[in-house]
């Protein structure tokens, strides 16, 4: 492992504090329209959800926590883990400001064992949150062990061939199997674009079958596979908005899988 891999927690982490201010302040985010009632949750996984009242979610990489207020808004018990201390502190804050009952826990991933001990109904992780993770297998573990017996993992995730493309997506610049860390140098944010934020970053691209074959090897059982031509945000360079609330790359509207979903359950 190269110096920078192994150090991949501290790099990312480093950057997603840096990235959280800007990102609660950015109209990506809508802070403002959130704290007034409006849900940051998409179609997409809501379908897959369902409906969570009285459901314990656990969310995984929840950043500061709007998509895991969100659910708690729709009578969910819900608790979201991030490795980024900002983050955490941020929907610890959101979380109080609007009286809710959601717990947030700082944690990496693959630690959450030392700082979580029980199960959940639902476990549930959305949109750019495996890339920043080196081992499916570690991962999908980590699912099975919060999913209660008769659970369900609810994952919606960007598509791994979006990201065989360089930033402008101009051509293919990275492998879509998973061969090597992906290091590159991070400026601005998706969220803002002109944000004062140059840092290194760590990252993979996972292609399906390692998703779905470390999901299967953990013990759960795949029931629902879906791609999308669209993504729900527009987060990536020269996008067009083809329909209100979906996003395609120009020039290639209707040729490439930007999403993807699973649905499976604990057996």
């Amino acid at each position: 492992m190269s110096m920078m891999q192994d150090n991949y927690i501290e790099i990312n982490r480093a950057l997603w504090d840096t990235k959280t201010a800007f990102h609660v302040a950015s109209g990506f985010y809508g802070t403002e329209q959130f704290i007034q009632g409006k849900s940051s949750l998409n179609d997409i996984e809501l379908q897959l959800l369902g409906d969570v009242k009285g459901k314990s979610i656990l969310h995984l990489q929840c950043h500061f926590g709007q998509d895991s207020l969100s659910l708690t808004r729709m009578g969910a018990n819900v608790t979201g883990v991030d490795f980024s201390g900002v983050a955490i502190d941020k929907a610890r804050a959101l979380n109080d400001q609007l009286g809710l009952n959601a717990v947030f826990i700082c944690s990496d991933v693959y630690d959450l064992p030392a700082h979580l001990d029980q199960q959940f109904d639902i476990v549930f992780t959305s949109y750019g949150t495996i890339g920043w993770l080196p081992d499916m297998k570690r991962w999908a573990n980590i699912v099975a062990r919060y999913t209660k017996p008769g659970g369900r993992f609810v994952f919606a995730e960007f598509h791994p061939v979006v990201w065989m493309f360089s930033n402008d997506f101009s051509h293919i610049q990275f492998p879509y199997f998973n061969i090597e860390p992906i290091i590159e140098a991070s400026v601005g944010t998706y969220a803002d674009r002109s944000a004062p934020i140059s840092a290194k970053e760590v990252g993979w691209n996972h292609n399906l079958a390692e998703v779905f074959q470390s999901i299967i090897d953990a013990g759960l059982q795949i029931e629902a596979f879906a791609e999308f031509d669209y993504s729900p945000y527009n987060c990536f360079s020269n996008m067009v908005e083809v329909s209100p609330g979906r996003f395609q790359i120009s020039g290639l509207q209707h040729k490439i899988p930007m999403v993807y979903t699973l649905l499976a359950q604990r057996l």
